[in-house]
């Protein structure tokens, strides 16, 4: 009888392990029932919404059933207030202001660190952050009034910035030139790579002049261009990589290829401009003419809308991670990162597609 007992205890041990194991307990976000797509039907789809990232998750997985069942399950690391992005040889970095720290998620490893250096390092207002090809991580400070920067381990190598009239509010690394934008002394700071010595400034014109900036925001820095998101004046300002003013995009105004608030800029291999409005909570692509191509977000009510997003950055190389969520008739060519500083989906991640050939 005692035999038959331990025997049938045994069986459902063996059957439950092995049902709570097969539960899923895969990594990396979650998967939206119906397909979201911009611009709608009947118009050729460009852009599929494809899942969000706010806490850990959403990335590392659930304990699978049976570890639930004997252990319990772990509280997931949330995403409190991302504003800054930067994707990186299958890294995301992201500026938390809600934390004040960096989280950086391991996409290969499907984990998710937080990152809160102390000492020098220390982090006060993580605005935006940029990491360059060594993966040196430079981190645009608007507290602490400096960019700071770490090495591939996460330790820290330096902190610069002017002693006064100056507020970082994001950078961005080229070659060997650090562009900082300084939105407390209405201009763009070059600095020499390494040495941080302050090369030069533009626009050295004032008030009034069409080159000047009324509330730079934010950068970004292509082989020939720098674009500067001027939130004061509602515009996106194009310049030389000297500084030397070429034209502009956009005006105030409420209708489509117009701005409220613009922030976060990126632009893609084929020079399309793709700036992020705080105030329309969408984003808006403009082509190398600065024609107005399409818009996608808004304000948020579903997955794939936008909740007071803030900054955009593009990715050509990590495509594998995501391409389960891509529809079967699309091919990607590119992921679209936007943080949203409110709302369910922190991150929202989405691919630029087009029809599969």
């Amino acid at each position: 009888m005692m035999n038959k007992l331990y025997y049938n205890f045994l069986f459902i041990g063996i059957a439950l392990i092995l049902t709570f194991s097969s539960c899923n307990k895969n990594g990396v976000p979650k998967k939206t029932t119906d397909i979201v797509i911009y611009p709608t039907p009947p118009d050729t789809a460009r852009i599929q919404y494809l899942t969000s990232i706010s806490d850990s998750k959403n990335i590392t997985g659930r304990r699978n059933a049976f570890l639930r069942f004997v252990l319990g399950d772990f509280q997931p690391y949330p995403l409190v207030k991302p504003y800054g992005i930067a994707v990186k040889k299958g890294k995301i970095y992201i500026c938390d202001t809600g934390s004040n720290g960096i989280t950086i998620i391991d996409l290969a490893k499907k984990s998710l660190i937080p990152f809160f250096p102390k000492g020098k390092g220390q982090l006060k207002a993580p605005i935006n952050c940029f990491v360059d090809d060594n993966e040196y991580l430079y981190v645009a400070d608007g507290e602490r009034r400096q960019v700071v920067v770490f090495d591939k381990k996460g330790e820290y190598v330096n902190a610069f910035g002017e002693t006064e009239n100056f507020k970082p509010t994001d950078v961005f690394v080229v070659n060997d030139k650090v562009y900082v934008v300084n939105s407390k002394n209405n201009r763009i700071n070059i600095y020499k790579k390494g040495t941080f010595e302050l090369l030069s400034f533009f626009p050295e014109s004032g008030q009034g002049s069409e080159d000047f900036l009324y509330t730079p925001v934010n950068i970004y820095v292509s082989p020939d261009k720098v674009y500067v998101s001027d939130m004061g004046d509602f515009k996106i300002k194009k310049y030389t990589l000297e500084g030397k003013y070429i034209n502009s995009v956009g005006s105030y105004g409420k209708n489509l290829g117009q701005f409220v608030r613009p922030k976060g800029i990126a632009v893609d291999k084929e020079e399309n401009l793709f700036v992020v409005d705080a105030g329309f909570e969408n984003t808006q692509i403009f082509d190398k003419q600065d024609r107005l191509l399409m818009y996608f977000g808004g304000p948020y009510k579903a997955p794939g809308d936008m909740w007071l997003p803030a900054k955009i950055t593009l990715d050509y190389e990590n495509l594998q991670y995501f391409q389960k969520y891509v529809d079967p008739s699309f091919e990607l060519k590119y992921l679209i990162f936007v943080t949203n500083q409110y709302g369910p989906d922190k991150i929202s991640v989405y691919g630029a597609v087009g029809p599969k050939k």
